[in-house]
């Protein structure tokens, strides 16, 4: 299975390993908000659409990161741009455990979605642009599945950590080993490189500069527009479940903090799996075709998982196929978006259509806590989940298929 990364070349797999890493501590960094949802209403005494307010600021917040260092990637560096915003979020990650009220934690984490954005915008481009078309699709969603391995960091955190202290310090040290990031800025300065494709296009552009705003023009806005669809479907569903998933099985099922773990724990294999299943399949089956079957798997399973009334086995059950499905459809958004978009604009595209889709995904967690005060919180989150992956269908089959597309340096 792992043919393909012995084939890289020595620069291929040093970015592999910087993009993977970076991504993994960028998921551990957020996915540490939603284990101590729980805490800060009970601590702090504010409702459920407060604490879902506070996830949103940092989506929101992000989706003007992503766009902004995608620009500065395609001025400056995707490797210089990485590394700012890894330092970013880290630092503001770290800061939020500070926090002494609700007003305080809302600025941090707002901050903290500046460099949480740019993350993704930047190392996926990094990487689509460093790897061999053949092999694009399953090292670029091999990178996503960092994911679950930054949230599987996080559980367990969660777990050891809420065991051995009060929740009021437990909490706040969840947020304090977010600094821990920062120390992957060492290795990407000395061992990655820039793309040859971006500096060949750089020098290119010297004497014909492309506009931020060329995503817009006529050519592209119809390939910005439905690439911001498509990444508002998959992330508007993924964060309306997992944010508030913590919090739904501590409540709304009464599991302890271990047992809630457990239940976590089988989701994030699912959710690791799919990364890699999703991978492969990019390559095999086509980008279009992948997001459609995962997009259907998704929606069915959340509704599944939140609507039924079904036991704790059986929900523990579900849980495989809910992480594999929700979280594998994101291994074929950074392959997909970097071959939709021309060299000249790639990083400032794809930040801009990734991110306004994590800006409008950012409601979807703040409108379930609020609409829970009236429903059910499971209804409340299958509600928006099935909706959100309606827009993924939708935009999947609009756009073309790219499987295979060489990127060049001037398009």
């Amino acid at each position: 299975m792992l043919a393909w990364f012995r084939e890289f070349s020595p620069q291929e797999k040093q970015t592999f390993r910087a993009a993977f890493g970076g991504w993994a501590m960028d998921a551990m960094d957020y996915m540490v908000f939603t284990f101590v949802i729980a805490t800060l209403i009970k601590s702090w005494g504010i409702d459920r659409g407060q604490a879902g307010l506070l996830g949103t600021i940092t989506l929101l917040v992000s989706a003007f990161g992503g766009w902004l260092a995608g620009m500065l990637a395609d001025r400056f560096g995707r490797v210089r741009v990485l590394q700012w915003s890894i330092l970013w979020f880290a630092t503001f990650t770290f800061l939020n455990g500070f926090a002494q009220n609700f007003e305080m934690l809302f600025a941090t984490r707002g901050l903290q979605g500046l460099g949480f954005g740019g993350e993704w915008a930047v190392g996926s481009v990094l990487m689509g642009e460093m790897v061999r078309a053949q092999h694009r699709g399953k090292a670029v969603g091999a990178v996503q599945s960092a994911w679950a391995v930054g949230w599987g960091l996080a559980a367990v955190a969660y777990a050891l950590i809420f065991s051995v202290l009060p929740e009021e310090y437990a909490w706040r040290t969840m947020f304090w080993i977010g600094i821990l990031p920062a120390i992957l800025v060492f290795y990407i300065r000395r061992y990655v490189p820039e793309p040859d494709v971006f500096k060949q296009t750089r020098q290119r552009k010297e004497t014909s500069p492309a506009s931020v705003w060329e995503i817009f023009s006529p050519g592209l806005a119809l390939t910005t527009l439905l690439t911001s669809l498509l990444a508002t479907g998959a992330q508007g569903g993924y964060y309306a479940i997992t944010t508030w998933l913590p919090t739904y099985l501590k409540t709304a099922r009464n599991l302890s903090v271990l047992n809630t773990g457990g239940y976590l724990a089988v989701i994030i294999v699912g959710s690791f799996i799919g990364y890699i299943v999703s991978a492969y399949l990019n390559d095999r089956i086509g980008r279009r075709l992948n997001f459609f079957l995962f997009a259907v798997g998704s929606a069915v399973l959340a509704f599944a998982y939140t609507q039924f009334d079904i036991s704790d086995a059986q929900m523990l059950v579900l849980g495989f196929p809910l992480g594999f499905f929700a979280s594998g459809i994101f291994s074929g958004m950074g392959p997909f978006l970097t071959e939709l978009f021309p060299s000249r604009v790639r990083a400032t595209g794809q930040g801009f259509a990734y991110n306004f889709g994590r800006g409008i995904g950012a409601l979807f967690p703040m409108l379930v806590g609020y609409l829970s005060a009236n429903m059910p919180l499971g209804k409340a989150i299958g509600v928006f989940a099935a909706s959100a992956y309606l827009l993924v269908i939708v935009a999947t089959l609009l756009l073309p298929e790219t499987k295979g597309r060489v990127l060049r340096t001037y398009d």
